[in-house]
Order: structure tokens, then C-alpha cells, then sequence
């Protein structure tokens, strides 16, 4: 090959890296040079030498990526349609060039040096991408290539992972369930700890029954930027009909739920649109797909999404639903859809305030019209007997009707209750609803806090309960009493009495008219007036049938009554200002009502019986100290769900008023150390308060053991509130905490991983009395992991991921408010508890996680009396200690604290970490795995894996340039600094490859 030949590649690689060069004239006056070549294989080696300049450079410099892009369209060219007819020869000759540059990428992707990799698997994916889609590729190759990108996709580095994923785009096929790049992806997503791999994979995985399951997964990764693709991917390539329900509404719950505000808008920019265009427009039809019956509250979140993106107030009015004359939807119209649309849309435009007033006036009638509306629908809602409910398609029927009755509620709430007319017809339709028997139970409830809330007196508010609670329970009903003969005999003689008296008058007025007395004649007239309808009544009450039907209240006991009742007590406690306390039409109804409906034998009258008792203790005090024992006593032997509510009314309790309840006055927080210390020389009184506060707090302690799951995790929810509130500091209860958090036992409990997650990080960054709890309950919490049996679920945890929460959890830094002067960390208090655990047992098996926790510690470097102490019992183990890597360690904290920061520098063996609120995972902040088989366990091999770890935290720190991970913003430098800046750090492969000719 000639000289000149080589300049010219040469020049069109130097001219390639300007960004501002037309690589589309390189690329052909470079393969018109080509074609007139004989001998290829000249070209071909000067082409792979200027080539490897850039291959050997692992940043991702302007110049290296404009000449991997000239590369590629350079290859790409060479490329012959399939629908034009070559001959063979002309073929072959285009696609040599393909195929040497293929074949020596294959022969480099298995390079020693990962910026080689990395530039083999970029070149790859730009090389298939850029290739037509009826791009013809030899088989051999084509399986060469496959094989080669499958074995980098399982690179150390995440950078080569990211290109060898999206280079095997298009060798997937989703209909081979066997696809080994299929299994290669879901195995990427599942286990890969680099976020940009997973961001990666979505991109280009193609949905498939096998893939979606793991695409959906994905919405729910602990990465912002992956959950946020992730929706994307389903918006855009996935159909609607292809979800079940229940994805359907996971997705909208979780998606509109999100931390992020930018997952939020994806759902709303890009899924909600698409699944808009797929049903045509038809919002109520979207509706129908999500089965707004179970999920009314995730329906509503929605439409309230797709109203904030609406742009005309009328439209929304149009979409939907259609109003009659009266501004109302027609009885037989009526749907769980539409109505669902109507509540929503009506509760969206008030939100919106004065702004809103137009179209609300719009939207709803006039108080007593809708009230009317109201009672007529829910009177149309029959009943069903027991044999009716065995019908599958009645009791359906009668559910849809009482959801559509509960939205007509809800939107009392909307109405304008202001003009007085319209709130006194609302407020005795409600009293009419509440007394009719047919109405549902399940309304009810709903039906007493929309009454509470029209009524402004809270006097008003308890009489009117009250008194439909008495009509329900009371009502009024016709009784039939047999008639006494001798009274009947009695009045038919009084009748025949009367009767001869009117003759007798009769007589008597002729005589006198005759005479012409004309004023006895008027009295006597007006008499036998008086006789007649004393005869009539006399008549009718003889004709009346032989029984006498009065009216009379009968008091009813049935279960479904005894609900209704409860229901409304419920409710009604609820709804009112526990300052106001207990007053006598409340104290009645506790007496009458709730306290004999605690031993009721229905199991649902019992529970409600039991909430309504919670509610009223927190009104009163007296009332509290009353019925805690019988609280105390149905946690402990009635059916779960009724225990369960008890446990809630008195973890409320203890919320309000504190452990001190049996006491007139507050007390600080009850401290419960392992020891309690003796109560000798106290009162009887106070002894036996105690005694009462430790029996609760046991029986806490043995719930957290219970088999019933419910029963557990709602102990574990409120022992974590209440050392959030400050009412218990006790580290035993704090490490029985997180026991529970990492035993294997509550892995499918994501309600009580979910509830600890969040409970520990907030409750350590609160103050730094929390943080000295959680440093008093590390020690414990290592014992009996260390010492728990093999057949114990907790020989399965990790300890040293253990460890590393206590002391993230413990940090200065994490403290929300960080005190200002500090004489000693936690940290520090922290490595001394640690010394004098390892000095214990210098040869015990855990040492080495010791010596491990003391180098994660921030430790205070400061010349006093800790470092001092710390110093001598770091002495004491070095003396003691003979294992080497414990040894190293300990050296190396020695020498922190001499202030030697050559050896260990400012920053020491950290791991920041992250914890993850559903599957109580903590995890590397820079390498978050989505998923694990079984969190908290231990690994294989933790000497390896300790190896293997660090070298793989800095690999991860090396990312594409649209994998840069987000830092906060700083001030931007100006242009002028930023072109000196930029002149300073441009790479530029001139120099090298001047450099190599010269030497050669």
C-alpha cells in the first residue's frame, strides 16, 4: 500500500474527531479510495491500527465518539440492500469489509483491559443498529456475534454490560421462550446491581408472556430513573388488554402514589394518554377496565390525574356524564362508572375554590333536589333474605347498587348546604335514610359523618344520633290487645241508654213546642245534639273488631340492628373533639348500648362493640382506667379480628395519654431497660402501676411471637409508634424491633417490612436520645443473632448487614438536626461498647465482625478523655488478638486516632447505605440491587464476596455519560471558563498516533 494511502486514512481519523466535519463526505471520498484498491488487506490493517487509538480510551471524550460514529457509518455503507440484484462477486466484495471489522471486534471483546470491552461491545451495538432492518448477516457470524455479547453481558464493568444489552436488541426473539438473550435480560433485571444496566435492558427488551410479568416489576424498583422508563415501556409498547386488573390498578396506585414527582408525571404524560387512545377516548370505558368497585380510591386518584391535564373545563363535563334538565343522572342511567366520574369530577372542581364555582353550579342541583334524588334511590335498594345471597348474580347486583348509593353520598359533601331550606331538607332526609330497615349497613356509617358534618352544633350533633339511634333500636310498632267483654256489654247498654234518652228529649221538645216554650225548646234541641254524638261514638266504637290495635316502641336485639347502632355510635364518637369529654346522652349510650353489645355472641357486634369502646376512652380519661382491663382481657382471648381491634384501641390509648394512664398526671417517657431496677421503699400504689404497665408491655412483647401475621404486624406498628411519639425508650424493645424486621418469618409480610423500614430511619434521625436507644440495642441484637440456633429463622440473617444499619443508623450526620457542640458521638460511645465486647471473647468466631463495625465508625479524632479510652482498649485488643485481618484493622484505627491520616485517610471503609421500606433490604447506595432471594441472609462465601465487592464499587462508579449520576447543582461557571476548561481536559488522538510514527 502506498504512502499516500496511509495518509489518507490517517487524515480522515483526524478530521473524523471535529464534531464539525461532514463525516458523510469522509465516509465516501474513504470508500472511493476503497473500491479502487486490489488488495483489501493493506486498508484493512492501517484502518484496525488508526482504529485501536480510540479503542484503548475508556472516557467518553467527544473526539473518541465522533470517530466510533465514522466507524460505524464508514461499515454501515458497505452494506447491500437485499431488494437490489448484485452479482456475487460485487456482494462478497461490500460485505468483506463488514465482516473483517466484525470478526476482529469478536476476536477484542474478551480483552484484558475494559475500556477494549467496552469499545467492542459500543462498536457492536452502533454496527447492528445501524444496519437496515432487512439487513442481511451471515449465520456464522450472526451466532458469533451472539455468543460473544451473552458472555459480555455478564461483565464486571456496567458500562460494557449497558452496550452488550442494548448491542443484543435485535437477536432476541420473544416468541422462543427459550431465547437465551431473553433469559439474559430477565436476568439482568432481576439480579443486576448497576441501575443504568436495568434502564438498559428495559429499553430493548421486547414484551412477551415472559417478559411482561418482569417489565411490570420493574415500576416498583428502588431507582427513580428505572421505575420511571419502566411505565414508559408499558405506555408505549404494551397493550392495555395485555394487564390484568390488577396490574392495571397497581400501576395507576403506585405510579400516582410515587415518591418522584417525575414517575408521577410519566403516568400522567405518557401511560394514561395511551390507555386514552387505546378505548378511543372513552374515560368511563377506562373506568370499566380498572373495576372502579374494588378500587373507587385509585379511580378517583386517576380521574383527578386526567382532569389536571384537561385544558377545557366544558370538555370534562361532555366526556363523561350527561345531565338532565334537574342537573342530575337519571335512576335507570345510573353506574358505578359514571357515578364514580360524577363524585370525582364534582370533588376535583371544588378542590379548585372559587375558580370552580361556575362549573360546580353546573355540575349539581340544589340541596333539596338532590336530597329527594337521594332518598329515592337508596329506598329502591331491596334487601336480600339468606337464600337470596346464595345467588351469586343478586348479591352482585345488590353490591353495585350500594356503591352507586355510596357515591351519592360522597357528594353531599359537594353540595352548597348554606341556604337554610336546602340543610334542614338534606338533614331530615339523612334521619329518614339512617331509620329506614332497608337501608345497607355498610352505608351507614358513611351517612352518620355526612349528617355531623351539614349540623354546626356539637349539642345538636349528639341529641340527633342519639335519637335515631333510639328509633332504630325502638321502633314503633302496632300491638293488638283483646277487647273485655263485660266493657263491650257495658257500652252497648250505655248506647241503648243514650238512645231512649234522645226519645225522651224528642218528646219532650214537641210538648214544649206545642206550648210554645220556646226557650226550653232551645235547650233541649242542643241537648239532643249532644246525645247524638255521644250515640255515634258509642256506635263506632261497638262496630270496631273484637281486638284493639295500639301503638308501642319494642326494643330489638338482632345482630344486624345491633350494627346499625354501633355503626352510628362509632361514627358519632369519632366525628367529635375528644376536649369535649364525655357528656350524659354519650354516657347513656355506653351504658346501654356498647358495654352490653361487648359480650354480644355475634362476632361482628363484639367488634364493633369494641371499637365504639376504644373511640369513647379517648373522651375520657376516667373512663379509660375503667375498661382497661377489659380491653386488656379481649386482646388476649376473643376471635383475631376482635383482638385485634381491641390492640388498637389500646395502643391509642397509650399514644394519648401514655403508659402513666392509671395515674391523674403525666409522667416523661416510661424508660424500660433490660434490668428494671427493684421497687423497694415505693408505694403499693405506684408498685402496683408499674406492675400494670410492665404486664402491657409484655404482652406486647409475646404479640410480636404470635402466628397470627395481622396480630403481629399490627403490634409491631404500634410498639414502633410509640417509641417514635417518645411514650417507650427501651432498646430491648428497639432490637426486638429489628429482629423482627429481619427474620425470614415476615419476608411475605410487606405491611410490617414496609412499617419498620420507615419507622427506623425516621426514628434514628429524629434526636440523638434516639440514637443512643438504637446504640444500647446493638449489642443485644448481635447476641442473639450470633447465639440463635441452627433451626432458628434467624441463623439465616446477616449479621454484617445487620451491623452496617446499626451504624448508619447511628451516624452524626444523619440526625435531622445535628447538634451543634458534641463532646462525644454516638459513634464514639458505639466503638468503646464494641472493644469491650471483643475483649470478652477475644477468640470468639464474631471478632472479625467487630473489628469490621469499628472500621465503618466515624470516629472523633480529637485529642480527650474518649479518645483516650478508646485508645487504651484498642491497645489491649491488638495485645490480645491474633488474627491477622482483625489485627490490621485495629492498626489502622490506631492510627486514625494518632492522627496519621497518611495511612487511613479522611475517608475510612464506609458503605453508604440506603434502606429499602419494602423489602427491609439495606443495600449500597451506587450498587442497589432491585432484588434479592431472601433479604438479610448470608452469602456463600463472605471473604470472597468482601473482595469481590470493593472492586465492584469502583467499577460502578464508572458510567456512560448518560449514566452520570445526579449531583447537586452548583454555581455555573462562565463560558469563558468552562472553553478554558473543556481546551484543558479534550482528548485528543492526534498526539497518539503522531507519537507511534514518530517512534516507529
Amino acid at each position: 500500500m502506498t504512502g499516500d494511502a496511509d495518509l489518507e486514512i490517517e487524515e480522515a481519523f483526524r478530521r473524523a474527531q471535529k464534531a464539525h466535519n461532514n463525516k458523510a463526505k469522509l465516509v465516501a471520498s474513504l470508500k472511493t479510495r476503497y473500491n479502487k484498491l486490489e488488495d483489501k488487506s493493506e486498508f484493512h490493517e492501517e484502518f484496525i491500527r488508526c482504529l485501536k487509538y480510540a479503542m484503548i480510551i475508556y472516557t467518553r471524550e467527544p473526539a473518541v465518539e465522533n470517530v466510533i460514529d465514522f466507524v460505524t457509518k464508514f461499515a454501515a455503507s458497505f452494506e447491500t440492500p437485499v431488494n437490489e440484484e448484485t452479482e456475487e462477486e460485487e456482494e462478497d466484495d461490500d460485505t468483506e469489509f463488514l465482516n473483517f471489522l466484525f470478526n476482529f471486534l469478536l476476536e477484542s471483546h474478551g480483552a484484558s483491559s475494559h475500556a477494549v470491552r467496552f469499545r467492542v461491545c459500543q462498536l457492536v451495538n452502533k454496527l447492528l443498529g445501524s444496519l437496515s432492518e432487512n439487513a442481511q448477516v451471515d449465520d456464522d457470524l450472526c451466532d458469533r456475534i451472539h455468543e460473544a455479547m451473552l458472555v459480555r453481558v455478564t461483565d464486571k464493568y456496567p458500562n460494557v454490560r449497558i452496550q452488550a444489552a442494548l448491542a443484543l436488541a435485535r437477536l432476541q426473539d420473544p416468541n422462543d421462550s427459550d431465547c437465551p438473550t431473553i433469559k439474559a435480560y430477565i436476568l439482568l433485571l432481576e439480579n443486576d446491581s448497576n441501575p443504568e444496566v436495568r434502564r438498559a435492558v428495559l429499553s430493548c427488551i421486547a414484551p412477551s408472556a415472559a417478559t411482561l410479568s418482569k417489565i411490570y416489576k420493574r415500576t416498583r424498583d428502588v431507582k427513580e430513573k428505572v421505575r420511571k422508563l419502566a411505565y414508559q415501556v408499558l405506555a408505549e409498547k404494551v397493550h392495555i388488554r395485555a394487564l390484568s386488573i390488577a396490574q392495571r390498578v397497581s400501576l395507576l396506585h403506585e405510579g400516582l402514589s410515587d415518591s418522584a414527582d417525575s414517575v408521577k408525571e410519566v403516568i400522567k404524560t405518557h401511560l394514561l394518554p395511551a390507555w386514552l387512545r387505546l378505548v378511543q377516548g372513552d374515560v368511563l370505558q377506562l373506568l370499566h377496565r380498572l373495576d372502579v368497585e374494588n378500587c373507587a380510591e385509585t379511580a378517583v386518584t386517576t380521574l383527578h390525574a386526567i382532569f389536571s391535564m384537561e385544558t377545557n373545563p366544558d370538555e370534562l363535563l361532555e366526556n363523561g356524564i350527561r345531565l338532565n334538565e334537574r342537573k342530575l343522572i337519571t335512576v335507570d342511567s345510573l353506574t358505578c362508572e359514571n357515578v364514580l366520574y360524577w363524585r370525582a369530577l364534582c370533588e376535583f372542581v371544588k378542590s379548585k375554590g372559587n375558580e370552580g364555582e361556575e362549573l360546580l353550579e353546573k355540575l349539581l342541583p340544589e340541596a333539596a333536589i338532590f336530597a329527594d334524588y337521594l332518598y329515592s334511590y337508596l329506598k329502591s335498594i331491596t334487601p336480600l333474605s339468606e337464600e337470596q345471597r346464595a345467588d351469586i348474580t343478586q348479591l352482585e347486583m345488590v353490591m353495585t347498587q350500594e356503591f352507586v348509593g355510596q357515591q351519592l353520598i360522597l357528594l353531599v359533601g359537594c353540595l352548597d348546604t348554606s341556604e337554610e331550606g336546602g340543610r334542614k331538607r338534606m338533614v331530615a332526609v339523612l334521619q329518614e335514610i339512617l331509620v329506614m330497615p332497608n337501608t345497607p349497613t355498610s352505608l351507614i356509617g358513611l351517612l352518620v359523618e355526612k349528617l355531623i358534618g351539614i349540623l354546626r352544633d356539637d349539642a345538636q350533633k349528639i341529641q340527633m344520633v342519639a335519637e335515631i339511634i333510639s328509633d332504630v333500636r325502638e321502633p314503633i310498632f302496632p300491638i293488638s290487645e283483646p277487647v273485655d267483654e263485660n266493657e263491650k256489654r257495658r257500652k252497648q247498654v250505655r248506647l241503648a241508654e243514650v238512645r231512649v234518652q234522645i226519645m225522651e228529649a224528642k218528646q219532650t221538645l214537641e210538648d214544649c213546642i206545642s206550648c210554645q216554650d220556646f226557650s226550653r225548646a232551645a235547650e233541649l234541641k242542643d241537648s239532643i245534639s249532644q246525645l247524638e254524638e255521644l250515640k255515634n261514638q258509642l256506635a263506632l266504637e261497638a262496630s270496631q273488631p273484637a281486638e284493639n290495635v295500639k301503638e308501642q316502641r319494642v326494643e330489638k336485639s338482632d345482630p344486624e340492628t345491633l350494627l346499625k347502632c354501633l355503626t352510628m355510635c362509632a361514627e358519632l364518637f369519632k366525628q367529635m373533639n375528644i376536649k369535649r369529654g364525655i357528656c350524659p346522652t354519650m354516657n347513656a349510650l355506653i351504658e346501654s348500648l356498647i358495654l352490653p353489645s361487648v359480650s354480644n355472641p355475634n362476632p361482628a357486634v363484639r367488634n364493633m362493640a369494641v371499637i365504639c369502646l376504644g373511640t369513647a376512652a379517648l373522651h375520657s380519661k376516667d373512663l379509660a382506667n375503667t375498661h382497661l382491663v377489659l380491653l386488656l382481657q379481649i386482646t388476649q382471648l376473643d376471635e383475631p379480628k376482635i383482638r385485634i381491634s381491641a390492640l388498637r384501641a389500646l395502643i391509642d390509648q397509650l399514644l394519648l395519654n401514655g403508659l402513666n394512664i392509671l395515674q391523674d398526671k403525666s409522667a416523661p417517657p416510661t424508660s424500660l431497660a433490660p434490668d428494671s431496677p427493684d421497687n423497694n421503699g415505693q408505694p403499693d400504689q405506684q408498685v402496683e402501676e408499674e406492675s400494670t404497665v410492665q404486664g402491657i408491655l409484655r404482652m406486647l412483647s409475646e404479640f410480636l411471637d404470635s402466628e397470627i401475621c395481622e396480630l403481629r404486624t399490627e403490634t409491631a406498628e404500634g410498639l414502633a409508634k410509640l417509641m417514635y411519639c417518645g411514650r417507650i425508650l427501651s432498646p430491648k424493645m428497639l432490637s426486638r424491633l429489628v429482629l423482627l424486621w429481619y427474620n425470614p418469618v415476615t419476608e411475605d409480610d410487606q405491611r410490617l417490612r414496609h412499617c419498620l423500614g420507615v419507622f427506623l430511619q425516621l426514628y434514628a434521625r429524629a434526636s440523638r436520645a434516639n440514637q443512643e436507644c438504637v446504640e444500647e440495642s446493638f449489642l443485644p441484637t448481635m447476641r442473639t443473632l450470633f447465639n440463635a440456633p441452627v433451626t432458628s429463622p434467624l441463623s439465616e440473617v446477616d449479621t454484617s448487614n445487620v451491623a452496617e444499619l446499626f451504624v448508619e443508623l447511628t451516624r452524626p450526620s444523619a440526625l435531622v438536626q445535628p447538634a451543634a457542640v458534641q463532646a462525644v458521638s454516638v459513634h464514639d460511645s458505639l466503638a468503646v461498647r464494641v472493644c469491650n465486647e471483643i475483649l470478652r471473647d477475644v477468640s470468639a468466631p464474631e471478632v472479625r465482625l467487630y473489628c469490621k463495625t469499628l472500621s465503618w465508625l466515624e470516629i472523633n479524632t480529637e485529642p480527650g478523655p474518649a479518645n483516650n479510652e478508646l485508645q487504651l482498649l484498642l491497645k489491649d485488643i491488638l495485645q490480645e488478638v491474633k488474627d491477622k485481618y482483625c489485627t490490621r484493622v485495629i492498626e489502622k484505627l490506631c492510627n486514625q486516632l494518632n492522627g496519621d491520616r497518611s495511612k487511613s485517610g479522611s475517608n475510612q471503609d464506609t458503605t453508604l447505605l440506603n434502606l429499602d421500606d419494602n423489602t427491609g433490604e439495606v443495600v449500597n447506595k451506587d450498587e442497589t440491587k432491585p432484588k434479592r432471594a431472601k433479604r438479610g441472609q448470608k452469602k456463600a462465601s463472605t471473604a470472597k464476596n468482601g473482595k469481590k465487592t470493593s472492586k465492584a464499587e469502583l467499577s460502578s462508579d464508572e458510567s456512560d455519560e448518560e449514566n452520570v449520576p445526579e449531583v447537586p447543582p452548583s454555581v455555573r461557571p462562565s463560558r469563558r471558563a468552562k472553553m478554558a476548561s473543556m481546551d484543558k481536559t479534550k482528548q485528543d488522538l492526534t498526539a497518539l498516533m503522531n507519537q507511534e510514527a514518530n517512534g516507529s
